[in-house]
């Protein structure tokens, strides 16, 4: 039985523990959140992918308690013209994509993981790590340390694991747009509950969702062409941002206008990074995840899926490879190629957003001759098409 240690409770990390429990080991996890930071982010859409590695897990259930199910994605142009609905990869079990509150993830899985079993300790932020032969010692802010078998970093963009494991490891792509969003009250809008409805408009990429009591979730992708700067952010928050994003939205036939005016809160912009390659995954007895190991744009709509994938393959690797260092190198062969693609191609549809007027021009034509006909197959279709089977022995 492998102790390990979890650094991060977040998707990535708690999924991790309960692969890893159901795998025959000792997961522990640690959070630098006091348990109180709940309402951490704002909103995410699970892909079926994702929804299927949840179910051998008996995960899946725990998910479809939460949101609401979005089983298609309307794309349409900022002057009205609307190009397809794509189902994102619908199953014949009846398996849809699911909209949810990331602090509602959170919370259901966090709840999931210690009811059966799996020790979460909070306020414990990673300082450092080192290594013996045998044995991994992770060290914390508060001057508190713990061993373990072997330490998985699952924290995310800025993950400290990374840095420890290879110091020479790339920085965070900047990709240039912003994210922000809300959740509007008090509308009655004739879309269908759960369709997310994603506009390329003449000046930002708007999306919203109509959610099953009736508020209005969206969020929008204001262009920067240059990294904004802390104080930048702080400075373009509230009413600023509102007045922003009102103007960004006026030209656009979109409901997109009485959204945002009709939402009470929005929230603080934040810049959108990516990985294109992580050089080093693992060392010894670490190893990074999810976001860690390769954050994607969320143009991709798979950051959360991606995450959910790592920690069950890595549960099914350390579950069926004896010797640690070839279930390491195996969980990376296993998920290299297929999380850079994914990578790629959510920088690709990122792309599509950032367009000056010239260029506005030229994507919409290529939008919509793109989308006049079916396609024979979906470029993305890879990324909701791929299945991991718990049951089948991984082959070193």
């Amino acid at each position: 039985m492998t102790l390990a240690l979890i650094i991060g409770g977040g998707v990535a990390g708690t999924i991790t523990a309960i692969a890893l429990h159901e795998a025959g080991h000792e997961p522990v996890v640690f959070e630098a959140y006091d348990r109180d930071a709940e309402g951490v982010g704002a909103f995410l859409t699970l892909a079926v992918n994702g929804l299927e590695a949840l179910d051998p897990l008996g995960l899946k259930d725990v998910v479809r308690r939460l949101g609401f199910d979005s089983p298609r994605m309307s794309i349409g142009l900022g002057n009205g013209t609307r190009l397809a609905e794509l189902t994102g990869g619908a199953l014949a079990n009846g398996t849809v994509s699911r909209t949810v509150l990331r602090s509602d993830l959170y919370v259901a899985l966090r709840d999931e993981a210690e009811r059966r079993g799996i020790r979460i300790e909070f306020g414990k932020r990673l300082i450092g790590a080192s290594q013996t032969g045998t044995h991994v010692r992770a060290d914390f802010a508060n001057g508190s340390h713990t061993e373990g078998d072997l330490l998985i970093g699952a924290d995310g963009l800025r993950s400290r694991v990374r840095t420890i494991i290879d110091p020479d490891a790339p920085a965070p792509r900047y990709v240039p747009l912003l994210n922000t969003g809300g959740f509007a009250e008090g509308l009655d809008l004739p879309d269908e509950p759960g369709v997310l409805n994603m506009v390329f408009g003449k000046r930002v990429f708007f999306c919203h969702v109509v959610s099953a009591d009736g508020r209005v979730w969206w969020f929008a992708n204001p262009a920067r062409k240059t990294e904004p700067t802390a104080s930048e952010l702080v400075t373009l928050a509230g009413e600023k941002l509102r007045a922003e994003l009102l103007h960004l939205v006026a030209p656009d036939r979109t409901p997109a206008t009485e959204i945002i005016r009709a939402t009470r809160e929005i929230y603080p912009a934040w810049p959108t990074y990516d990985f294109p390659t992580v050089p080093v995954w693992h060392r010894g007895r670490m190893v990074i995840i999810g976001d860690a190991a390769h954050a994607t744009s969320p143009a991709a709509g798979q950051g959360a899926s991606m995450a959910i994938e790592d920690a069950v393959t890595l549960g099914k690797c350390l579950r069926d490879v004896p010797d640690l260092e070839r279930a390491l190198t195996t969980y990376e062969r296993l998920r290299r190629g297929r999380v850079e693609a994914v990578v790629a191609a959510g920088k690709r549809n990122g792309e599509q957003k950032v367009i000056g007027p010239v260029g506005r021009v030229v994507r919409d034509f290529f939008i919509k001759r793109a989308f006049a006909k079916p396609f024979e197959e979906d470029p993305n279709a890879f990324m909701w098409n791929h299945r991991i089977d718990w049951d089948e022995k991984v082959s070193v």
